[in-house]
Order: C-alpha cells, then structure tokens, then sequence
C-alpha cells in the first residue's frame, strides 16, 4: 500500500500549517481568536507529522488503526456467527425436549392401551391358576403366567425409565405400614424362590415409613428379583433393621456375590450381574439403574454389602412416618393368602374394558366374593337394582366421555355411605394417588397384582386400610 499524506493542498480548507493574515480591521478579540486559531493549527500539525513518522516503514500513516479496525471487523463478525451458532443449539436443545416430552407421552399412552389386553390376560391366567387342573394344562397355564410377566417387566421398565428421563415422574409421599408392601411382596417371591428350590426367610416389621409406595415397590421388586434370579442354591432373606434415622429394608441372597470392581457398574444402564441361570431371562439390565434412580429421587440411601462366593445384600433406608391419629384395628400377624378368607365379599367392579369385568369376575368368583361387573355405573346401578355392596373397585379412566372412577365412587357412596372404594388405574400420576389417599380410597395400578388386589380386600374385610 502507498503512502499517504496528511497534508492538504494549499488554500484547502484542511491547510493546517497555513496561518490565514489578520485583517487590518479586526478588533482586538478577533486578532486574539486568530492568534489562537493559528497557535492550534501549528499544534496539529505537528502531532500529525509525528503519527506519519511513527508509521512503519512502506505502511500507511494509520496502519495500526486499520489493523485494530480490521481486527474490530473479525471480532464482530465470529460473535454473530458465535451467536447464530448458540441460537440453532437453543433451538435444537427445545426440539429434542420437546421430543423427549412427546416421546414419553407417546410411551405413557401406548402403556396405557396395552396394560388394558395385558391386565385382562394376567386376571385370567391367574384365575385358572386356582382351579384345579390336569398337570399339563397347569404347567401350560403357569408358562403363560411367566410369559405375561415378562412382557409387563418390560413395558414397566421402558416406561419407567422414560419417565425418569424427562423428569415427569413425581413422588407421592405418604405414611403406610411397611408391613403393607412387604406382606404382598414375600408372598410373591416365596413362591417364585420355592420354584427355583430356595429357601425364602421374611422378617415381618410392624414399622411406619414414609415415602412412596408404589415407587419404593418397585426398588424392592428389583431387589429380590436379581436375588432370585442369580442365587442357584441356598435362601433368600427379606427383612428390616430399624435405624435412628429411618427404616432399612434388607434382600439377602447366598449368590455368588458381586466383585469390588463391578460394583458401581451394576447400577448403570444395561449392565448385566454376571450370566444368570435363567435361559430365557429377558431383562434388559436397567433394573439397578432405576433403582437408583428413584432412590436418588425419593432421597432414600442405597447400600450394597457383597462377599464373592457368599453373597450379597442390597439394602434401601426408608424414613420413619407418623400413623394417623386414629389408626383402624389392624391384624397383629400377616393377612392369611388362602383359603376362604373373602368368601361371601359382595364386589362390584366398574371399568370400561369387557375383557377385564370377565378377567376380575373369573378372579374374584375363584376366592369366593360374589361379584357384579359393569363397564359404566349407569349399568351397574341398573344391574344392583337396590343391592349394596362391601366393596367397589373401580377404574379410574371410563373413557373420554365417561366421569372418573373417583367421580363414580363418590357417586355410588352418596347411596351407599359405607361402600369401601379400591380405584384402579394405569396411570402413575403422583396427583392421581395423592387424591384417591385424600378421599380414603385405595389405589392399585395396572397391570393389576392379584396378590396385591387379594390383601387389599382382606384388609377391607377386616378393618384395616386400603
């Protein structure tokens, strides 16, 4: 680049060192201000010869001004590409929340509509478990049993952990007897472990805890599971130890342990506790990890004591909560599981599906209970004609033109003020819970236990809660 001069042509406006002549009639403050004006025009002068100087040699006078206007120029054109580049990453991080989202609500419906099928087969399956069968129709009937457990397993993992992963799964938090979970539960598993020729050892706990049981269920599920499914020879142990800060729920197997260096892996996503025996075991290895992430959100501890070749224990501490402050009479032992214990029970089922009123009839018949089914309470008070009813179990969601099961249980209570509700749903919705707790109903979700459904109508029988 030449170089250029500061310097204007003479009689230019910009002439800096030409001095302009003082007119003969000028008055003495017009010499004194062009006296002035002619002391500044030196002055500039001079700095501007010293910045042409400063110059580098063969550059322009104001090359370090156009270097920093230069580099002025690339700052501001990398921050609006820095900028753009931070508007499509906002964007793109809202398209994959929003897709997150709508994945999860796509899960929870599709959960929904395949619970419906699969609670109406696990009802059925379960009612002709307690028939009296030929040898090869019962092990047909009990492999059809596992199958269907399987497929629920799955689809309550898969939804579950989407659940978790977009943050829409909430606790809801209450105080229950934990005797109320674990009852259910070591009756559950001391058949499955007697299945695999384990010895099964429940200590029952008359303790209060607070948290959510339907989620605290699932930590234990979890536990006893892996503990049955690695555990070849030997006893399973289900019991608590009461601690000043809260409840510690126990599982212990004589597995065959887990090694130092996998003991955080476990409780990763798809990671496996070794080969289990079981060839047709379907798990997909998130257990532990939902385990671990409905601890953290319950902010219950998790611990893990192993010895390799002896085996394991995986414990969940639970704090204490306050019963009621009129507690119903409760039974002192476990409830009894057989036998005749709900025979001549009037229940009354409401739900939409026709295929779970069959499956419940056929379940609720085989204990004994005398059953009415209907798939709207517009029927069912038409099928009642002036009967009551000891209990009513009631589906929460009748259809999108239908009320609720809480609107038709409250329905039914105002002609029958004495009718214990159980309301069943598919819905995990923590609000769900918390206002059928409200109204002192019971809440059961779907794919419905029979096991579970079994020692809610004993309670109910016998004075206890739902």
């Amino acid at each position: 680049m030449a170089r250029t001069s500061t310097g204007s042509s003479p009689g230019s406006p910009l002439d800096l060192a030409r001095s302009r002549a003082i007119p003969e009639d000028a008055s003495a403050r017009e010499r004194e201000l062009l006296e002035e004006n002619a002391r500044l025009r030196r002055i500039t002068t001079a700095l501007m010869e010293r910045v042409e100087s400063a110059g580098v040699a063969g550059g322009a006078p104001y090359a370090a001004f156009e270097h920093a206007v230069l580099l002025a120029e690339q700052v501001r054109e990398r921050t609006e590409t820095l900028q753009q580049t931070l508007a499509e990453l906002h964007v793109a991080k809202a398209e994959a929340e929003a897709a997150n989202l709508s994945k999860t609500r796509f899960l929870a419906a599709v959960s929904h509509d395949l619970m419906q099928p699969l609670n109406a087969a696990r009802l059925f399956t379960s009612a002709l478990e307690d028939h009296d069968l030929p040898e090869p129709s019962s092990r047909l009937v009990g492999h059809v049993g596992r199958s269907l457990k399987d497929v629920e397993a799955l689809l309550g993992t898969l939804v579950d952990i989407s659940r978790l992963d977009a943050g829409v799964l909430a606790p809801d938090i209450a105080p229950f007897p934990v005797a109320r979970l674990l009852d259910v539960l070591a009756e559950e598993y001391r058949q499955m472990a007697a299945a695999r020729g384990l010895d099964f050892h429940y200590v029952r706990s008359g303790a209060v805890v607070a948290s959510d049981l339907a989620l605290l269920a699932r930590v234990v599920r979890n536990f006893l599971t892996n503990a049955i499914r690695y555990t070849e020879r030997g006893s399973i142990l289900l019991g608590c130890r009461r601690h000043p800060d809260g409840l510690e729920i126990l599982v212990g197997d004589s597995g065959p342990g887990i090694p130092e260096a996998q003991r955080e892996a476990i409780f990763q996503e798809f990671q496996r506790l070794g080969v289990s025996r079981d060839a047709e075991d379907r798990g997909l290895g998130l257990g532990l990890a939902i385990v671990d992430r409905i601890a953290g959100m319950l902010e219950h501890p998790l611990r893990l004591a192993s010895v390799p070749g002896r085996g394991s224990l995986f414990s969940v501490r639970v704090p204490y909560g306050r019963p009621p402050a009129s507690p119903r009479s409760s039974p002192a032992a476990a409830p009894s599981w057989q036998g005749d214990a709900l025979a001549g029970m009037r229940v009354w089922v409401v739900d939409n599906d026709p295929g779970i009123c069959e499956g419940m009839a056929a379940l609720l018949a085989g204990w004994g209970c005398r059953v009415r089914t209907a798939t709207s309470p517009g029927a069912l008070e038409a099928e009642a004609d002036g009967e009551t009813a000891d209990v009513l179990l009631v589906d929460y969601h009748l259809g999108d033109e239908a009320p609720d099961g809480l609107a038709v249980a409250a329905r039914l209570r105002e002609r029958q003020p004495g009718l214990a509700v159980v309301v069943i749903t598919a819905n995990h919705d923590a609000a769900i819970k918390s206002l059928t707790r409200q109204q002192g109903y019971g809440c059961l979700l779907k794919p419905l236990k029979p096991l579970r459904l079994r020692m809610q109508l004993i309670a109910l029988q016998e004075g206890g809660s739902a």
